[in-house]
């Protein structure tokens, strides 16, 4: 046996003379590398929650093992080791929701009354109603470094920004266009996908201003924005089927991936240096980050059609996605030419992701 894998793994490497077997040998080596660094993810649970109405964005709390997620006019918070819904917290038309969990609290945005939606992580009791300076904040996000809220209102191209500690308005950021996900490099950066432009806009958390604003084409409509803080690398997922790789000190494209159709979040795994696109066709792009410069699709995994926003607990490398069925669209007239399909009444699911024993 050693005798016969002596001949396959070294004769190649000195008979130079052999050209066919040096090409075989290298091809088997490259092939085995590939499949070493593959992932193999299943579904590992489709969580059923009560409840009707859409849903957007969810936030996984990795210290308490929880979920924060949107459905219609709640948040349900749900503990994700029994399954359990601890609470409701009531919301108007609830877009996102940022933890600050060194000061015990949580933040909701709340499209229907441009309203930001203050409560407790130990009671998940409501604290407060804070009225925005702008129209349908959507994305939000907490700034440990600045200890700042960062509400991004997507009718009024503008940010409102919240003294977490106050909970008083602290300013408004004027932006150059309509503002999708952002991220923070936890030490005086935010930023921001501006989707009718384009581009990355930086903002200076102490200044409270944007300072400067990248192009990130051939990257065109993006939404979901994640960062990798030790590389500084963004990761900025497109409507035209890119992600796109941003270098977060300078604003170079470093590169751009293929993803799926419909995407509008991505998800950062700092310990495993992944991100992850969930693609409204019923995919998640799974790309490995190699090094700063090196990355590369793994694998697509299969959802469900409608599963486009995700949150990643980089603890325990679960991977979740909000999903609902929806019911035939009604016919398109003059007056509403796109009509949208009624969610499926008690459909709600949130699909579980993780990787399999290899």
């Amino acid at each position: 046996m050693l005798q016969e894998l002596y001949c396959i793994t070294f004769e190649p490497l000195i008979n130079y003379n052999n050209m066919k077997k040096t090409i075989f040998y290298l091809g088997f080596v490259l092939s085995i590398s590939r499949l070493v660094a593959q992932s193999n993810y299943v579904i590992l649970n489709k969580i059923h929650l009560d409840g009707d109405g859409g849903y957007d964005y969810l936030t996984a709390d990795k210290t308490n093992n929880r979920l924060y997620i949107s459905h219609g006019n709640i948040v349900q918070v749900l503990d994700v080791e029994s399954k359990k819904v601890l609470a409701n917290i009531p919301a108007k038309r609830v877009h996102g929701i940022t933890i600050a969990d060194d000061l015990n609290k949580g933040y909701i945005s709340n499209g229907q009354d441009s309203s930001v939606t203050v409560f407790d992580l130990t009671t998940l009791k409501t604290i407060k109603n804070v009225k925005v300076t702008g129209a349908n904040p959507d994305a939000i996000l907490y700034d440990k470094f600045s200890k700042k809220v960062f509400a991004f209102n997507g009718r009024s191209n503008n940010a409102t920004v919240i003294d977490a500690k106050t909970d008083l308005v602290a300013a408004t950021i004027a932006l150059s266009g309509k503002p999708e996900f952002s991220a923070s490099d936890e030490n005086g950066k935010v930023y921001v996908n501006i989707e009718d432009k384009n581009e990355i806009t930086v903002i200076n958390t102490t200044t409270l201003k944007a300072e400067r604003t990248w192009s990130i084409a051939p990257g065109e409509e993006p939404t979901g924005l994640a960062l990798d803080n030790k590389t500084h690398r963004l990761f900025s997922v497109c409507g035209n089927k890119l992600m796109m790789i941003v270098n977060a000190e300078t604003g170079k494209v470093i590169t751009s991936l293929p993803i799926g159709d419909g995407c509008d979040g991505v998800a950062f795994d700092t310990e495993l240096k992944r991100a992850y696109s969930s693609n409204g066709e019923g995919t998640v792009t799974v790309v490995q980050e190699e090094n700063e410069n090196t990355y590369k699709v793994i694998e697509t995994i299969k959802t469900e059609k409608g599963a486009r926003t995700i949150t990643v607990n980089s603890k325990t490398h679960h991977v979740f996605l909000p999903v609902a069925e929806r019911e035939e669209a009604p016919k398109a007239t003059p007056e509403n030419p796109r009509p949208r399909a009624a969610f499926k009444p008690n459909s709600f699911t949130i699909i579980e992701l993780g990787e399999t024993a290899k």
